[in-house]
């Protein structure tokens, strides 16, 4: 018996059939629009995303057999916020996007007040405009109509998974699990569930918000009439990170992955304990076991990394396909002095500057999209080599394993060990962002029983080893690092 796993993403959303040994049996995919309304605006229409979502089911079901179905999992995106309609499902305005930056206002405000130190405490967070919290408050100052429904409970207030899962169940289930709970800025990391004192500061009926269920069990049950003729116990839920961090196994303490997406995100296992960094990490919930269990994780959050590729295909035209960028970057030695800094929504960890935005420098009339394309590709590495230089993965023989679609590419895999000095891993399976969900789901109906029987699906498939000579890598970055402070401050 096999398990149906929904990745719903910033971009697209993928649906894969994982099997009891951990292989994809068939896949799915789906894009939809993005939309920008101001510069630093990025929204998604929920109607778009729920029939992106039904489109790469039936992709899938038409070439699987659904009574070979035993369950769903489902990760998403994480700090989005949606409402919708309770009764209708229909949702009376777009998402906002976790990468929208028009909250940084509120932030600081919030922060001119003095609250940042009493949110971090309670959260593991930081004031951003990453978070949905804030998102909220725009909402209720922005749109007074809008958000007198939510205050009245005819409108729900969730994150992605929760809004599937509603329209899966036909409303019947509001829910959502810790991993997405606690990027809202309204959860209580240390007590495990929504913080009454976070609601009132930032003003969201606590009733509003879904229930917090476990991150496997049985949590709902998905409605034929609805769903794709699919009656299914959803089984699994987990925002995306914390999604391929089980997907990736690591699921003993100091375990760490990097995931290369929209953005690119580093996870370590912190084990039963929140562990606080003054290095710009955020300290968040993994997952919770159905005993109680709660799992932590130290959390590296980079914006725009894949994004960055998407942009040269859409915003510039200069490639056809992410696909094509490593011949393209291999055709030349090097950027030729050329540094991207991908700053378009703001910078993440560990800078954390809403008001930077995107800076190309070193143009000569040499340079062509083979120099841009290829800064990209290094931007990527720079960025997460900025983040795990604040982090402590023990000697440089511990390799970093990495996932997501940009991991596919060997350019971007070797500029990376490059620049930290150690080997990274891929997997032979590098979909480990839907492989978690379908795990959670898995344990949820008994698929597997536990998570030492998880371990063995995982497979090398190449290890880079890095250069032996660090003087050029050392010296590339310390241009990248004065390129992103002149890239600081920018929309200020």
């Amino acid at each position: 018996m096999s398990i149906l796993s929904i990745d719903a993403g910033t971009t697209g959303v993928t649906a894969v059939v994982v099997t009891p040994e951990g292989t994809i049996a068939a896949k799915g995919y789906q894009e939809f629009p993005q939309h920008f309304p101001q510069p630093g605006w990025v929204e998604h229409a929920p109607e778009e995303i729920w029939q992106a979502t039904l489109e790469a089911t039936r992709q899938v079901l038409a070439s699987y057999d659904a009574a070979e179905l035993r369950g769903i999992g489902i990760t998403n995106q994480r700090e989005t916020v949606l409402l919708w309609d309770r009764e209708t499902l229909a949702a009376p305005r777009r998402a906002i996007v976790w990468q929208d930056r028009r909250t940084a206002d509120i932030c600081r405000r919030l922060r001119d007040e003095g609250h940042e130190e009493r949110v971090a405490e309670l959260t593991g967070l930081r004031l951003d405009p990453y978070f949905s919290g804030t998102k909220l408050v725009w909402l209720a100052e922005q749109e007074p109509h809008t958000w007198a429904l939510v205050e009245s409970g005819r409108y729900a207030v969730g994150t992605v998974d929760s809004y599937l899962i509603a329209r899966m169940t036909r409303g019947t289930w509001h829910v959502t699990d810790v991993s997405n709970a606690s990027r809202t800025l309204l959860f209580d990391l240390e007590a495990g569930d929504w913080s009454d004192e976070l609601c009132r500061l930032l003003g969201v009926p606590r009733d509003a918000l879904p229930d917090l269920v476990p991150s496997w069990g049985e949590l709902a049950t998905s409605d034929p009439a609805a769903f794709c003729d699919l009656e299914l116990p959803i089984a699994g839920i987990a925002g995306d990170q914390q999604s391929a961090l089980f997907g990736q196994t690591c699921f003993d303490e100091g375990d760490s992955k990097c995931t290369y997406g929209t953005g690119s995100f580093i996870l370590t296992n912190t084990g039963a304990t929140v562990q606080r960094s003054d290095a710009g990490l955020l300290s968040t919930a993994a997952w919770r076991a159905p005993d109680g269990t709660l799992t932590y994780a130290n959390e590296g959050a980079i914006f725009v990394t894949g994004a960055a590729v998407q942009w040269l295909r859409d915003g510039l035209q200069i490639v056809g396909s992410a696909a094509e960028t490593e011949a393209i970057a291999r055709s030349v030695d090097d950027s030729g002095g050329v540094v991207f800094v991908p700053a378009l929504t703001g910078l993440g960890a560990p800078h954390w500057d809403p008001h930077a935005r995107g800076l190309v420098i070193g143009l000569t009339r040499g340079t062509t999209r083979a120099h841009l394309v290829r800064a990209t590709l290094e931007a990527i590495a720079f960025e997460v080599r900025d983040v795990l230089d604040t982090m402590d993965l023990g000697d440089d023989d511990t390799p970093l394993k990495v996932d997501g679609g940009a991991s596919a590419n060997d350019l971007l895999c070797q500029l990376q060990a490059d620049q930290l000095g150690r080997p990274v891993e891929r997997p032979q399976l590098v979909e480990t962002t839907a492989l978690g969900a379908a795990f959670l789901a898995g344990l949820g109906v008994g698929v597997w029983d536990s998570t030492d029987d998880l371990r063995d699906s995982w497979q090398l498939d190449r290890r880079f080893e890095p250069a032996a000579d660090r003087v050029g890598a050392d010296a590339a970055h310390g241009r990248w690092l004065e390129a992103v402070r002149r890239s600081q401050g920018w929309a200020d």
